[in-house]
């Protein structure tokens, strides 16, 4: 049985996987000044939510986006499992084949759902990260990653936008009755969560003309069933697709 871990900004994902089935998932959120043992502690409560024994784990393997909680995350599995955990990085094989113009900018959260998405989805590929930061990963038919694009996730916007105004508040993500808002919150609301949706539909669209061809379309990430909903196009909400792609990356350097 193996731990996954995913360090995000906003937010850790933790899962274990053992013969290829992955047993769990859950998100906790990033503290950034936690210890070890904070970590270790939440991790264990985790565990013990899903009834595993931290003993009977035998592997451990980690991505993270947040360079200074990679050590400490790192420490915690090692309290509670005895296991050194392999960190998706520099050296560690995945089997992608990256052409940006510097692989080493690449985060290792993307290289993780671009390893997944290839064995799990038809190609090309297109996947959608919903966090703090929404990103676009293009996978081509010859499992190449292309490349792809950043944009503001949808709580730095909103926090930005209500941060920059005087009248206007920090608002919730339900969906507003009706997509023209008669209120500020509502007009709000609809303009944050359709016009995101919107965005999507348009990125995919212009991706599929560059490609010549239009990709399957996967989307995972906290704020995914929140938007993907609204986008016309047919988009794919895996939610597990970074303990599918950490599973995997394992699998090949174990």
């Amino acid at each position: 049985m193996v731990f996954a871990i995913d360090i995000g900004n906003s937010n850790i994902v933790a899962g274990c996987f053992d013969d290829g089935e992955i047993l769990f998932t859950e998100r906790i959120s990033t503290n950034h000044t936690a210890t070890d043992l904070e970590y270790a502690v939440n991790f264990m409560t985790i565990l013990e939510l899903h009834g595993i024994d931290a003993k009977k784990i035998t592997g451990a393997v980690m991505s993270s986006v947040v360079p200074l909680l990679t050590a400490t995350v790192k420490t915690a599995v090692y309290k509670i499992t005895g296991q050194d955990a392999l960190v998706v990085g520099p050296g560690v094989k995945t089997g992608l084949s990256i052409k940006i113009d510097n692989p080493a900018q690449l985060g290792s959260d993307l290289v993780v759902d671009a390893v997944a998405a290839i064995n799990e989805y038809p190609l090309p590929v297109a996947i959608i990260d919903m966090g703090t930061a929404t990103t676009i990963s293009v996978v081509d038919r010859n499992k190449d990653y292309l490349g792809g694009m950043i944009m503001p996730g949808l709580k730095v916007s909103m926090e930005s936008l209500a941060g920059g105004t005087s009248q206007l508040p920090k608002i919730g993500f339900d969906r507003p009755k009706r997509l023209i808002g008669t209120n500020t919150v509502d007009c709000m609301k609809s303009g944050f969560l359709y016009g995101n949706a919107s965005c999507i539909d348009g990125m995919i669209d212009r991706i599929g003309e560059e490609l010549g061809e239009m990709p399957t379309v996967v989307a995972t990430g906290g704020l995914a069933p929140t938007v993907i909903p609204l986008c016309k196009h047919s988009i794919t909400i895996d939610d597990s697709l970074l303990l599918k792609g950490l599973m995997l990356i394992y699998s090949k350097n174990n």
